[in-house]
């Protein structure tokens, strides 16, 4: 049976660090694999989810590519749109996915940033999961600091989410975002040990 890579889930709610430290990880030559730039690039000119998407709603169309603000209005006036986008968006995604651990056999570790991991069940494909996490009140701070970002917004996308109780709960490593250097210190522990033990 031929090695492949170990598969470490990456997850965390709103403003909890997660893209920072997706960014350690790249710094350390691990290769990451990124769901939301995923979906970015098929809803851009040409993307594999635009001909699907003009299929369900002509009007959120324009130019060729998705667009995102008249998707949310899809949204916001149909129930079922969400459903539907999805049904649309999420194979598309996961064989993007595919491709990425496809593309790297020879490496020992593979970070999968997955915002709504354990939302979509992704967590059963992963050999383990990091959730990352702050005090609610950096969190709340962090992403208020946003341009544009009000505090109903902020609310409404915790709804969507996963508590980050439940999440840390059912993580098999935590990493508290406290400092750039004590989550870079945190990554580096992290990868160390789990390619020694995958090595």
């Amino acid at each position: 049976m031929t090695a492949r890579p170990f598969l470490l889930g990456l997850t965390g709610s709103i403003g909890m660090g997660k893209s920072t430290t997706a960014g350690f990880f790249r710094d350390l030559g691990v290769p990451v694999w990124d769901a939301d730039a995923a979906v970015h690039r098929m809803y851009a000119p040409d993307g594999a989810a635009v001909p699907e998407i003009a299929a369900l709603c002509p009007d959120a169309v324009q130019d060729g590519a998705v667009d995102r603000a008249a998707l949310k209005e899809w949204i916001a006036r149909d129930p079922d749109a969400l459903a539907r986008i999805e049904a649309v968006v999420h194979p598309l995604v996961a064989r993007d996915r595919a491709d990425f651990i496809a593309a790297h056999p020879d490496t020992p570790l593979i970070v999968l940033d997955i915002p709504l991991l354990f939302e979509t069940g992704a967590q059963d494909e992963m050999d383990a999961v990091l959730v990352v996490t702050a005090p609610a009140q950096d969190q709340r701070a962090r992403v208020l600091a946003r341009p544009g970002m009000t505090a109903a917004q902020f609310d409404a996308i915790l709804a969507k989410q996963m508590p980050d109780a439940e999440k840390r709960a059912r993580a098999d490593f935590v990493i508290e975002t406290r400092s750039l250097e004590q989550t870079r210190a945190a990554v580096q522990a992290l990868v160390d040990k789990l390619r020694a033990e995958n090595a």
